[in-house]
């Protein structure tokens, strides 16, 4: 077999072709292999691949289509998994999911009972290709989500007893590690995203902090007690999960002594100032409010990207 030479092609012919008889289709190998589904099919027709009549593959693989129109704590999970990891085709009607853990995708495919294949990118990532136009049509028009989404996307409308799964789902798919010093963190490339993350964080009393490197932006949360308690929120009437990261968190063991009083920190300075700027739509009667003087509000806005629209402060 003639090898390809397109340098924009990310799988070779014998993966193409092992993909193609396994039953995939071109738009799903065209989405793996970073290329049109009319350049998968050139490949196959050149190389003597006998085609399969045009929606062939509809009648062999099944999936529940209407899994996104209704809430539940894995399909909730299931959505922030997917808006951490998952890409809306431009083209075409799929979506896909990517993983190196090839356990947490094959749960997800039996969640919304699904038997399309997992493959495997040259990485060792696995993926889960969807093709559905009614689940890409509800992932969008019902969720919010498009293509090219990782620096657009808004926070979507989560009923408030599924936020947990939600987070959990975001967490797990986020490629966000446990790191020394006992600190966790979220990325993502939508500001708007994270601003709300970190909100919803926020009122859980979890502390979060945003940093942005790279066009990418990182919410931090640190301190032993405080992961303690987020991992206890997250993992609530746990559902679907992906297992390395829960035995990172089941790992943690607290003293009885710091367990004591697990309720939500005292607020910082900072959040009540904001808090307070909410309110009253003014820097001046916030800081007042608030107590903080103009030194401390010069610093947070050079430090902290929560005031970096603040500029009232010239005119204080």
């Amino acid at each position: 077999m003639k090898q390809m030479r397109n340098r924009k092609i990310t799988l070779d012919l014998p993966e193409i072709i092992r993909m193609y008889e396994d039953g995939m289709s071109t738009t799903e190998i065209a989405i793996a292999g970073n290329v049109s589904s009319r350049r998968i099919t050139q490949i196959l027709k050149k190389n003597n691949v006998e085609l399969r009549p045009r929606g062939h593959w509809k009648r062999k693989y099944h999936i529940n289509e209407d899994y996104f129109k209704h809430w539940s704590p894995n399909m909730a999970y299931i959505l922030g998994f997917f808006l951490a990891d998952g890409v809306v085709s431009g083209e075409g009607q799929t979506v896909s999911f990517a993983q190196k853990e090839i356990e947490i995708l094959d749960q997800i495919r039996h969640e919304m009972e699904s038997n399309h294949p997992i493959g495997e990118y040259k990485n060792g990532v696995h993926f889960l290709n969807i093709n559905s136009k009614i689940i890409k049509d509800d992932l969008m028009n019902i969720h919010g989500l498009t293509p090219n989404k990782s620096k657009t996307v808004e926070f979507p409308y989560v009923p408030e007893k599924y936020m947990h799964h939600f987070v959990r789902g975001y967490f797990d798919g986020d490629r966000s590690i446990y790191k020394k010093g006992n600190m966790i963190n979220f990325v993502g490339g939508s500001y708007s995203f994270i601003l709300d993350l970190r909100d919803i964080l926020d009122d859980k009393g979890f502390d979060p902090i945003i940093k942005s490197k790279d066009n990418h932006f990182r919410i931090y949360i640190s301190g032993k007690k405080t992961i303690k308690q987020f991992g206890d929120w997250i993992y609530n009437d746990k559902g679907l999960y992906l297992k390395r990261k829960f035995d990172i968190y089941n790992k943690e063991e607290l003293s009885a002594e710091q367990l004591i009083n697990k309720a939500a920190k005292k607020p910082t300075k900072q959040r009540v100032f904001l808090k307070e700027l909410e309110f009253h739509n003014s820097v001046d009667k916030a800081r007042l409010h608030a107590n903080i003087n103009v030194e401390q509000l010069e610093n947070w806005i050079k430090t902290d990207v929560r005031f970096a629209s603040i500029e009232i402060i010239t005119k204080i």
